[in-house]
């Protein structure tokens, strides 16, 4: 008796990958246009506000990107470096991590790089850019080359862990990689005889990554650096704004689980690119948000700007405006400013006083109960009773 695949790539048909148009189009649609939406703002938005923007999204990126694996990156890390890649002016201080570097270079040369092809060499550098000491905790991994042993997705305590997954053997990797990069270069360049949907190439080029797990460690990342350069290759032009990543770690269990699903399916992927771009959608409609936030912090520092602030008073009016129209933990009390500031009592009432008489905060509340807001309409100004 031949027992039946259980996996994709034992199928006999592997790779030829199938889905219903049909169940797609209106999948696809919605996502498409959450995606004009998001560019038309970022298009309104112009060149003076975008930065700000892109440097929100990208830095959650690169913290999802990670997290999604369980790697939790120094944020203070992630931002100053965001920040100078971007060109921002005084871009924050922070500590400089080997590791951040990395995962930033690594997205960095997939999305700005997008016209450019993909090759082993490059995947390979991706990897290795990810482990820069060549651990990854503590455990000494191979980098910037294929694994070459056998690896299973496991998840559970050590010692009752779960099996959801089994690569294909290390000896298929190099005719299999292979093969999926001709694919992805191919249809890039329209030279491919079936006519794909830049979104549909997207998530399929994920799922078939993934499949693959040619590396010891780090296929998540890089096949998330894949959708990157699948996305901009879709829209011929460089951007941070989809944040792609951001969402499958929102959705986390569900991403795993449905890539499950699809590697243990019969290469009907229908299920996994309408989730795929369905994500891509609440992606769009996510960053669409941060773009109408990055604009009204744009016109507020336009509409003060010249007014004298101490460093501390501009930082925390920034913390304000990050925290959005619904407000900063029940609005910003003396003894929070204190501590974002790190300055003493005195100081921090003074201060917020004296942003109040700038008209750049408003007042609710008296005594203890006193808390500043942001002075923007339709931004929530609530009065509280206590810390």
């Amino acid at each position: 008796m031949t027992l039946s695949p259980q996996y994709i790539w034992q199928r006999v048909d592997w790779p030829r990958f199938r889905f219903d148009h049909s169940r797609l189009l209106p999948t696809v649609a919605a996502a498409r246009r959450a995606q004009g939406i998001l560019l038309g703002k970022a298009s309104a938005i112009g060149l003076h506000a975008l930065p700000g923007a892109e440097n929100e999204v990208w830095v959650s990126e690169a913290i999802a990107t990670a997290a999604i694996e369980g790697e939790k990156l120094n944020l203070d890390a992630v931002r100053s470096s965001v920040a100078r890649r971007l060109g921002l002016q005084n871009p924050p201080a922070g500590p400089v991590s080997r590791h951040v570097e990395g995962l930033l270079d690594a997205m960095a040369d997939a999305s700005r790089h997008w016209e450019e092809p993909l090759s082993r060499d490059r995947l390979c550098s991706w990897q290795a850019a990810l482990f820069p000491t060549g651990y990854s905790s503590i455990r000494q991994i191979k980098v910037g080359d294929f694994r070459t042993d056998p690896i299973a997705v496991m998840s559970g305590p050590e010692g009752r862990e779960t099996s959801h997954y089994e690569a294909p053997p290390a000896e298929q990797l190099e005719s299999e990689v292979g093969t999926f990069l001709t694919w992805f270069n191919r249809t890039r360049a329209g030279e491919d005889t079936a006519d794909i949907d830049g979104l549909v190439r997207a998530g399929l080029a994920h799922l078939w990554f993934e499949t693959l797990h040619p590396f010891e460690d780090g296929n998540g990342r890089v096949g998330r650096a894949i959708i990157d350069m699948a996305l901009a290759q879709d829209i011929q032009q460089a951007t941070r704004l989809f944040g792609i990543s951001r969402r499958m770690a929102t959705a986390r269990d569900e991403y795993y689980l449905q890539l499950e699903r699809a590697q243990k399916g019969d290469l009907d992927v229908t299920e996994w690119i309408c989730w795929f771009t369905d994500q891509f959608k609440l992606a769009c409609e996510e960053s669409a948000l941060i773009l109408d936030r990055s604009l009204e912090k744009a016109q507020f520092w336009a509409e003060h700007a010249g007014k004298s602030l101490s460093e501390a008073q501009r930082k925390v009016v920034n913390v304000l405006l990050d925290a959005g129209p619904q407000g900063f933990d029940g609005g910003m009390s003396t003894r929070k400013y204190g501590s974002l500031a790190r300055v003493s009592p005195a100081t921090a009432s003074r201060d917020l006083g004296a942003l109040a008489r700038l008209g750049m905060l408003t007042i609710t509340g008296q005594g203890k109960s006193t808390r500043y807001w942001i002075n923007l309409d339709g931004w929530v100004k609530e009065r509280v009773t206590g810390e």
